[in-house]
């Protein structure tokens, strides 16, 4: 369960890796155009030029961020596909369309028409569109795009064999799976929402139990069953509302109840965290790194850290090594809940219209319901060094595959950088390690990395290492009784295309 959490981990960074950029373009857009933020409450005027190219950066920055779901469910789909072929991202989006379509609020209405009388039901509906069924989507396409891209159909269905019934198959999986959370999804969301309205009197601790589930929620998606209950007006808080509508404790609220709890303290907590603390743990992870893959960890992390620092977009960090290493992102979640309490016992008090990055900061502090404004220095101080700490000593004793410490191809690579094959008769190669394998119908997948040949089997007595080593390679590896790997070196996509040719 563990390696395909890290499988899936991997196939996650092709779409994460296109976030940070969009998190920090909206970070920019924003400081441009605050009032795209806070409305014209604060005195901010929507028009001029800076208005205009701020708003224009962030609504780039938003074509991603905003759509992330449609990113993993095709890019964990073709991360996912045993030779990862764009059929499965194809897979994927078919999976994401379906299961969205069919579980829209307009559509699960009609099919159920006691739903329309279900508050939290249609809330739950109306958040179907997250990440975390975006990547069920993508997980549903590569499944059926690893199992049915072979099958073979009689003559008068020969045109949809192969790969051109995959998109048929996932599309009757994915209806099969939609049905089920037509029933599943409400409930699961309707006691989350149970959760939060239990946990509300609980002041601080309530702030910190609070943040601890929100992070925990993040790759589910449920996180918003959570969100509206005490961002929103769903059981009447509406902190985040209130406090950019300008209330205060003991004031009426939008909804004509009055203010009994001290307003942003569901917000607040996440500063330290989000500015601060994700910075260290990034830190954390760079000082952890292999040292040839440094650069890389400080590409994607780094980036993420900067997105979250700046306007508090958190994504691209936490899904970089959610199911790479899962029980640290229970740890970071803890530490949420941690920094909330402390930061509400201690009275800082801040709020966000989009998240708690430094923007948000800096445009809540002259509303009247922030106070202290200036313990974020020394909250994120301590923020830092906490995730810093707790992350280095986690990712060091326990072996955490966290970005730069996966055991991938990289490896490998450096491994055989000195392997080089006997010929450039590609061909003969392949057809040579073909019958050393024992035979086309001996071998389940074929795939590559950047020196050796990566091949599954099915029988490992039917394996002739001396057969394969008279073409040339450089060497072979039997990792277990159903892999083969066969060291080529840096030409081993040619003698890979010959051998998919010949399968």
């Amino acid at each position: 369960m563990l390696k395909y959490l890290q499988r899936l981990g991997k196939a996650l960074m092709l779409p994460v890796s296109c976030l940070p950029i969009c998190g920090i373009l909206m970070g920019i857009g924003y400081a441009l155009a605050p009032a795209a933020m806070a409305g014209e409450v604060n005195g901010y005027v929507a028009s001029g030029a800076a208005y205009t190219i701020g708003f224009f950066l962030i609504k780039a920055g938003g074509a991603l961020i905003d759509n992330m779901h449609w990113l993993f469910a095709i890019g964990v789909a073709v991360g996912m596909a045993k030779d990862k072929d764009g059929t499965a991202g194809l897979a994927g989006l078919v999976s994401w369309l379906m299961i969205t379509k069919l579980l829209n609020t307009a559509v699960v209405t009609v099919i159920m028409p006691s739903i329309a009388n279900n508050e939290d039901a249609m809330l739950a509906f109306g958040k179907i569109e997250n990440p975390f069924i975006g990547i069920i989507a993508g997980l549903l396409g590569a499944a059926c795009y690893n199992r049915f891209k072979d099958t073979k159909l009689p003559d008068w269905l020969s045109f949809f064999s192969g790969k051109r019934c995959v998109a048929i198959v996932t599309a009757v999986v994915s209806i099969v799976v939609a049905a089920i959370l037509l029933f599943v999804w409400p409930i699961v969301f309707g006691a989350l929402v149970a959760l939060g309205e239990a946990i509300v009197s609980l002041d601080a601790v309530g702030a910190g139990l609070y943040a601890f589930f929100n992070r925990l929620l993040i790759p589910t998606g449920l996180h918003h069953a959570l969100n509206n209950v005490f961002w929103f007006d769903t059981i009447g808080l509406g902190d985040l509302q209130n406090f950019w509508a300008g209330k205060v404790t003991g004031d009426m609220s939008l909804t004509n109840a009055p203010i009994t709890w001290s307003l942003g303290m569901y917000m607040s907590g996440f500063f330290p965290c989000m500015m601060f603390g994700i910075p260290g743990a990034a830190l954390a992870m760079v000082h952890c790194a292999k040292s040839n893959k440094k650069k890389i960890a400080i590409g994607l992390v780094g980036s993420a850290a900067l997105c979250a620092f700046i306007c508090g977009v958190t994504e691209p960090f936490e899904f970089a090594f959610m199911f790479l290493a899962p029980a640290l992102y229970v740890v970071y979640a803890l530490l949420y809940g941690i920094f909330a309490f402390v930061t509400v016992a201690l009275g800082f008090r801040a709020g966000f219209s989009f998240s708690a990055g430094l923007t948000d900061l800096v445009f809540s502090a002259s509303l009247p319901a922030a106070a202290k404004t200036l313990l974020i220095i020394p909250l994120g101080i301590a923020a830092f060094v906490v995730f810093y700490i707790v992350f280095r000593i986690a990712i060091s004793k326990f072996n955490l595959k966290t970005p730069g410490r996966e055991d991938d191809d990289d490896d490998t690579a450096a491994q055989d950088a000195g392997a080089t094959l006997a010929n450039n008769d590609f061909t003969a190669i392949a057809a040579t390690v073909l019958e050393g394998l024992g035979g086309k119908d001996n071998i389940t997948s074929l795939d590559n990395c950047i020196t050796r040949l990566r091949v599954e089997i099915k029988d490992y007595t039917l394996v002739d290492e001396k057969k394969i080593k008279s073409a040339g390679v450089a060497g072979v590896m039997r990792p277990s009784k159903t892999s083969v790997q066969v060291i080529v070196g840096t030409k081993v996509q040619f003698v890979a295309d010959e051998m998919h040719k010949m399968l």
